[in-house]
């Protein structure tokens, strides 16, 4: 099993619409930038947990875990006009360009565990979490199970 972090605008998709959701379950889908693709697309497994991180929010931070219940799949929002994740040079679903995994809430932590928070272990227990890394915007990133079991204390 592989660790991850999927990054959502909770004003776009939060891990309360999450839990909302039938079976407390959503495609992660609307992921435009190729590297990451590339992992929803390759490297994602079915059984893979991620921390479900809000960004670009009041208080950015990690929200919950969830879990992947479906490998990669073409992103059908791509080629949904009425999408806001529509892209027209998508081409067609013949030869998709997006992927999506589908994932499903695991727990949603009693706190959020804040960037600010995440930070203050930056130079020793988190060196390796991507998320604090200068310029990485990524949606999708790896974790590693000592970082992974770090951020677990925190909650």
């Amino acid at each position: 099993m592989n660790h991850w972090l999927l990054k959502s605008e909770p004003g776009t998709f939060s891990v309360d619409d999450l839990a909302r959701a039938p079976k407390r379950t959503s495609a992660w889908d609307g992921v435009r930038n190729f590297q990451a693709r590339n992992m929803l697309r390759d490297s994602l497994k079915k059984g893979d947990l991620a921390f479900f991180y809000h960004s670009s929010c009041a208080v950015p931070g990690i929200a919950g875990i969830v879990e992947v219940v479906r490998e990669g799949y073409p992103d059908a929002t791509a080629l949904d006009p009425r999408d806001p994740h529509y892209d027209a040079a998508a081409a067609a679903a013949s030869a998709p360009r997006w992927f999506a995994v589908d994932v499903k809430l695991k727990r949603k932590f009693k706190r959020v565990i804040t960037l600010d928070e995440l930070r203050a272990h930056a130079a020793r227990s988190l060196a390796g979490l991507l998320i604090l890394r200068r310029g990485n915007r990524l949606s999708v990133t790896p974790v590693s199970k000592k970082d992974w079991d770090f951020v677990l204390t925190l909650e």
